[in-house]
């Protein structure tokens, strides 16, 4: 805000629209995934007694009598059609009515200030491009997935949005991550590490060849160059990026492999007597750290960048945590104005 020489007051109306879309409400799909409705509503109990507005998007009636269970209160959206995980994604377009598109409404109105979804991850999708669309000048949007590190958190991107992909959609995924990292994970200048078979820039198939090349050319982001499968967990590059077909391969076997992990671990401490229940039992503050640092409920959700808003799209398994969780990203992202800093670098880039 500035005064002029006559003491009158303008707008800065960038300002004034991110102000007025943080105090808005985050529209949450209360009828999507496994464990809904409750574990939608407790997660938005939690949220909303931290500031946090939530309107919960679903069948009235289903989710007032959820509501009373808790004595709570929190705003609700009528919408009686589901998309269930069984149907086909691309039936969001003619079910305008199922609670994923009337979320995704609220967020493109206004009304909201972002989308979060547990539910069908195709249909989130389609319904975030058929109702939000894309950023001017983005190809394909791509989904951002946390992944905790040696030395913190990279960004995987994408994962698991384009199963087939272009060098040029790599490109973009690169500044979109590179963005993502700083706004959510405060870094400066984080590096940009493309997955391939081998470090050395020759090694790749044509994807990964030509995607090198056009990363090497693209000022706006600091590229580390090749990283293999092995240098996933190791945090030496902030930014990973690849195809959805490879990264969502990649996010699935980090997934499984943590769990079979602290399965190993159960395993090896009941067979192993007393002294490993004591030990087990010594180092239970450390397995606590270990295994909130591997859940993916810590984030709740993931972004997906490249389309005209702020969509999010969890574990169809979550629980109450994954969505107070989820809720709590959307809004820092919001309040960060993600939206803003993407459309200005993808305006530069293209």
């Amino acid at each position: 805000m500035t005064v002029d020489a006559n003491s009158s007051i303008s707008v800065n109306t960038d300002t004034t629209k991110q102000q007025a879309l943080k105090s808005k409400a985050i529209s949450l799909d209360a009828m999507g995934g496994d464990n809904m409705p409750h574990a939608a509503v407790e997660g938005a109990i939690r949220a909303q007694s931290e500031g946090i507005n939530v309107v919960l998007v679903g069948d009235t009636e289903i989710l007032s009598a959820e509501l009373a269970k808790h004595g709570a209160t929190v705003p609700i959206h009528d919408a009686r059609d589901v998309i269930t995980m069984q149907d086909h994604a691309s039936e969001v377009r003619r079910r305008k009515e199922s609670s994923i598109m009337q979320a995704m409404q609220l967020a493109k109105s206004g009304e909201c200030s972002a989308c979060v979804s547990m539910g069908h991850s195709g249909a989130t999708m389609a319904a975030s491009l058929f109702v939000l669309g894309r950023i001017k000048g983005v190809e394909r949007p791509a989904i951002m997935a946390n992944m905790p590190t040696l030395k913190g958190v990279s960004v995987l991107a994408d994962a698991g949005a384009n199963a087939d992909c272009r060098p040029s959609y790599l490109q973009q995924f690169a500044v979109m991550g590179s963005i993502y990292h700083r706004v959510l994970h405060g870094s400066t200048n984080p590096q940009v590490g493309l997955m391939s078979i081998g470090e050395e820039e020759e090694k790749g198939n044509e994807l990964t060849l030509e995607s090198h090349q056009l990363l090497k050319e693209t000022a706006s982001i600091k590229f580390y160059g090749n990283i293999e499968g092995r240098d996933v967990l190791s945090g030496d590059v902030e930014v990973i990026v690849t195809d959805g077909f490879t990264g969502n391969v990649i996010l699935k076997l980090a997934e499984g492999e943590a769990k079979t992990i602290f399965k190993w671990l159960r395993e090896g401490v009941e067979s192993g007597g007393p002294l490993a229940k004591l030990g087990a039992l010594l180092l239970k503050p450390v397995f606590r750290k270990l295994r909130a640092k591997l859940d993916p409920s810590e984030y709740g959700a993931q972004p997906l960048l490249g389309v005209n808003g702020y969509a999010f799209i969890g574990h169809g398994s979550a629980d109450s945590k994954a969505v107070y969780n989820a809720l709590k990203t959307a809004r820092l992202t919001v309040e960060a104005g993600l939206l803003e800093q993407l459309k200005t670098e993808i305006a530069q880039l293209s």
